[in-house]
């Protein structure tokens, strides 16, 4: 009797929509960590200067509501007693060094993925608090925050994928069927993602940009 041999969740991710997804992944790492490493940059001097001078005006503030002077000034612009870029620019350099890595043929342990899911993880946590800060607490928008939360969510989307289906987090049988599903509209899925927050924003603050559209 011949045994039929098994196809592992690795073997099917390379026959399906994320075949390639090990060849793109350095690609979407480096450019998210440079976004990441230029916002953080550009929120650290922004605030240097607001310090130095309270009477500053940081480039990006633009209204009342994209104003990066009214969220720099708030207690959650240092929510851990410093700055909160500096976060970004001890993170992001470690996302854009595994990218080229990966680049130059480097095979990383499962353990290094695994610490590369949870920092990202916490990442969007905080990225997503500061969010909901931002829109319902501050009531203002910084543009360099935003493009923090589009990279490392996109960052964070993509190495869990990657994640998943290498085999370095094992899904739950009971989320395999779901997990088939983002495996063929990891995409979309993003990108749907990506418009619900817009979407949420847009609405709150409505009563300003409805009527200066």
């Amino acid at each position: 009797m011949t045994k039929k041999p098994t196809t592992s969740i690795k073997t099917e991710a390379a026959k399906g929509p994320l075949a390639k997804l090990g060849s793109i992944l350095p690609w979407l790492l480096i450019v998210c960590g440079v976004i990441g490493v230029v916002a953080s940059v550009a929120i650290t001097q922004e605030k240097i200067d607001l310090a130095m001078n309270p009477h500053y005006q940081p480039v990006c503030d633009l209204n009342p509501i994209i104003s990066c002077g009214s969220v720099m000034k708030s207690s959650q612009a240092h929510t851990f007693g410093f700055m909160n870029p500096f976060i970004g620019l001890i993170g992001f350099p470690v996302v854009i060094a595994t990218g080229v890595a990966m680049l130059a043929g480097a095979k990383f342990k499962r353990w290094w993925w695994i610490g590369m899911q949870a920092g990202l993880t916490l990442g969007v946590a905080f990225a997503y608090w500061l969010l909901f800060e931002s829109v319902y607490r501050i009531r203002a928008l910084c543009p360099w925050c935003l493009s923090v939360d589009v990279v490392i969510t996109t960052a964070w989307w993509y190495v869990t994928m990657y994640n998943f289906y290498n085999g370095f987090i094992k899904l739950p049988v009971r989320l395999r069927t779901t997990g088939q599903f983002a495996k063929r509209h990891h995409a979309d899925i993003l990108v749907a993602w990506l418009l619900i927050v817009i979407a949420i924003i847009l609405h709150h603050f409505w009563y300003y940009f409805g009527t200066h559209l």
